[in-house]
């Protein structure tokens, strides 16, 4: 039943009530592929990865991994959750690309869209305010390095520990 479900259009999938990012994770990476080399960190609760169509260089999404569709369905453990870890890659974007600021927004909207947090970097020649978050998305840049140092800070961080 999943492997006729990969076959359809993200569309399709929404039209039918079906959460593409759950498919995705239930199937192994049968609808956006395998996206082992923008994911910084998973655990029961949330997924961080490096979007793969950046409105900016080093912008990330932290994903719920169960399904809720925005910040108001979601348990206050899991908003708390998401909003540490947030805050944490938020000052380690700040080193790792050297951005002035970087955004934190939310834009989940519809019966099947997925809870997720952006984080989108913000560069000193770039103009401060709202069109930050709708600049023009480009395609994922992999950059080893960068990715090293956040998976490496978030490995070494006390965010998973009980708080």
């Amino acid at each position: 039943m999943k492997e006729d479900l990969t076959k359809l259009s993200i569309k399709e999938l929404m039209d039918r009530g079906i959460c593409p990012t759950c498919l995705n994770r239930e199937t192994g990476g049968a609808i956006y592929g395998d996206n082992s080399h923008t994911q910084l960190y998973i655990d029961e609760d949330i997924e961080i990865v490096f979007v793969p169509n950046p409105r900016s260089r080093g912008h990330l999404a932290i994903i719920s991994v169960p399904h809720y569709k925005n910040m108001l369905e979601a348990p206050d453990y899991l908003n708390e959750k998401i909003i540490r870890y947030s805050k944490f890659l938020m000052n380690e974007l700040v080193k790792a690309y050297g951005c002035e600021t970087v955004y934190l927004c939310t834009m989940c909207d519809g019966k099947i869209n997925h809870y997720h947090i952006q984080l989108i970097p913000r560069y000193k020649e770039e103009a401060i305010g709202s069109k930050n978050f709708v600049k023009e998305r480009k395609a994922y840049v992999f950059e080893e390095d960068k990715f090293r140092y956040l998976r490496d800070k978030l490995r070494k961080s006390d965010l998973a520990k009980p708080q």
